[in-house]
């Protein structure tokens, strides 16, 4: 039956119009990915309006093709410049920045690649394997869930993304204390806004982001040419070698383990609401640092650590569309942003769309497989131009890469506050790099503190501060085990 209505769809995607649109939307996505800042999530808000006007098929499988690109584009930047715009291609540049110095940019941009477009494909088999099942198993989730699995997030990516488990959760509770500034979720009163319009909102995402990740890798760099310690002539990858950058099938096919396992983290982290992409990244790659007999070689240039982090993020973009599908919940803001195009199209996402809409929905589906095809021969002719980004000194590219991160801040919201705050988390994370604290548990705590602290609400609401449903419950129970299994763990490391 599947089967059928998949190969129905293929019919209607393989039309020459689709085919182009879908190959423009994944060539943009990745050229905005590039730039710091303007990730997918900034190109869908800006292009859903530009879609009004074609047909519901062309106009999700544009979209759908800028949400690929733009997720893979961002691990660019990340390997060439050590300066990743968005917070999960952080995790790929732990790796991809090493090798990128050791002389094989082309070699980690080839690896992040096929690893993507591999994560993204076996995300979109299982979401039209699973898509309706799904439904039901979703609903089991509550706030008491919700609230166990975070705080299992945050003890996870303190324990592996530092040498110092302390440092890693302080710097995980700054980020959900920077959370909380702006209008309270449940009140609606101000919070440490001091009287600040601009702060009635929150801080930035992008702001502080772009700061802590990008300009401070910025600032750094500026302070070793400054000290001596890096030519101002210099370039990224000074012995860039063409021999030294091939990379064969055997070499990619080694880590199938890693791939398959990181795939399947980034397609379970996609079907939970509100877990995102970046917490699929840094597990992705956590868990093969773990399961690796050599983990002291990951941070410094390992082909697996990229491998670990591309599937798994990649892999977010086809099941974060499970939830969507099945009960009209968005996985994350991407996939907010595709609810909207829906509705713009007059399709309604929810457990009847497949009923109502089977056709487009299938054929939404075979465009998606199509869409990996076209992102692995874009992608792989592109690497041929970024590539030559490697023999540019830094006196060229350091000043580029800021203006990119201004831009990338001024452009979403014309807000030069927003500028200023960006420049302050830059000041930080050069602050924090200096002094051992683990940027990524910053960036991680504020990305979840919103859903930590609205699921953790929300429990004591409903259970009269009664926390015990933390281990009554059966699902949080089990992440409640593995947070203190975790704390164990690490703590016994050190």
């Amino acid at each position: 039956m599947i089967l059928d209505q998949l190969l129905a769809g293929f019919g209607a995607a393989l039309d020459p119009i689709n085919m182009l649109f879908m190959a423009a939307g994944v060539a943009l996505g990745i050229v905005v990915g590039i730039l710091p800042g303007l990730g997918s999530v900034t190109a869908l808000s800006i292009l859903i309006p530009v879609t009004f006007y074609m047909s519901p098929l062309v106009a999700i499988a544009f979209l759908v093709g800028v949400n690929k690109g733009g997720t893979s584009g961002g691990a660019v930047p990340a390997i060439l410049l050590d300066a990743p715009g968005t917070p999960e291609a952080a995790a790929t540049a732990l790796d991809g920045h090493p090798l990128c110095k050791a002389g094989m940019p082309v070699k980690a941009m080839k690896a992040a690649l096929y690893s993507s477009v591999f994560g993204d494909t076996l995300s979109d088999i299982l979401l039209i394997l699973v898509a309706a099942p799904f439904a039901a198993f979703a609903l089991q989730f509550g706030p008491a869930e919700f609230t166990a699995i975070v705080l299992f997030s945050f003890t996870l990516i303190a324990g592996l993304s530092g040498r110092s488990l302390a440092k890693g959760i302080i710097a995980a509770g700054l980020g959900v204390f920077l959370s909380t500034i702006g209008l309270d979720p449940v009140e609606s009163t101000p919070r440490m806004t001091f009287d600040v319009v601009e702060l009635y909102d929150g801080i930035s995402l992008n702001a502080l982001a772009i700061g802590v990740l990008a300009l401070s890798s910025v600032i750094q760099q500026l302070f070793e040419m400054h000290r001596g310690g890096a030519s101002a002539r210099q370039s990224i990858s000074p012995d860039y070698d063409p021999a030294k950058n091939r990379l064969t099938a055997r070499e990619f096919w080694s880590n199938w383990r890693t791939l398959l396992r990181s795939a399947a983290i980034g397609s379970g982290i996609g079907m939970l609401p509100g877990l995102g992409v970046s917490l699929a990244a840094f597990l992705g790659y956590g868990s093969a640092k773990r399961a690796s007999k050599t983990p002291e070689k990951f941070g410094t240039g390992h082909l697996e650590g990229i491998m670990a982090t591309e599937a798994a993020n990649s892999a977010v973009v086809g099941a974060n569309l499970v939830p969507t599908i099945a009960l009209g919940i968005p996985g994350n803001i991407a996939a907010a942003l595709m609810i909207g195009a829906f509705m713009v199209h007059g399709v309604v996402p929810g457990p009847f769309m497949m009923e109502s809409h089977g056709e487009l929905i299938y054929s939404i589906f075979a465009s998606m497989l199509i869409a990996d095809g076209i992102h692995l021969v874009i992608g792989r002719l592109g690497i041929r131009i970024w590539g030559h980004i490697t023999r540019v000194p830094r006196t060229v590219i350091l000043p580029v890469v800021v203006v990119l991160c201004v831009v990338g801040v001024y452009v979403p919201t014309q807000s030069m506050f927003d500028v200023g705050v960006m420049l302050v988390f830059g000041g930080l994370g050069y602050l924090m790099r200096r002094t051992g604290f683990s940027i990524v548990c910053l960036v991680i705590g504020f990305l979840l503190g919103p859903m930590f602290e609205t699921s953790l609400r929300q429990t004591m609401l409903m259970y009269k501060s009664d926390l015990s449903v933390l281990v009554s419950s059966p699902i949080a129970l089990v992440f409640v085990l593995l947070t203190l299994y975790s704390l164990w763990r690490f703590a016994r490391r050190r």
